[in-house]
């Protein structure tokens, strides 16, 4: 009885763990989803998108702001340019 008592708490602890640990592992890829409206999709913000926004930044003639500190209006003419300029859905 003392064996599935221990069993027990080990497959408690880790499933207490398992999704703690995942979630970490989610934040050191340093990626976030930003949902289209518009385009009613999701834009998975990675280095690729990062240089994408660049560019879009370059050819306004806009600086850098961090796309997370970017309010919604502006990211919403984001999405739409890049719409426009060949995005494409990544299904993972």
């Amino acid at each position: 009885m003392h064996r599935f008592l221990i069993a027990g708490a080990l497959l408690l602890s880790a499933a207490v763990i398992a999704p703690v640990a995942a979630r970490a592992d989610d934040r050191n890829h340093h990626e976030r989803r930003y949902y289209d409206r518009d385009g009613r999709d999701y834009h998975a913000w990675n280095d690729r998108e990062d240089r994408e926004y660049r560019q879009y930044l370059v050819e306004r003639h806009r600086r850098y702001v961090v796309f997370a500190k970017v309010r919604n209006p502006q990211r919403r003419e984001y999405f739409r340019w890049r719409h426009e300029h060949g995005f494409k859905v990544e299904i993972r």
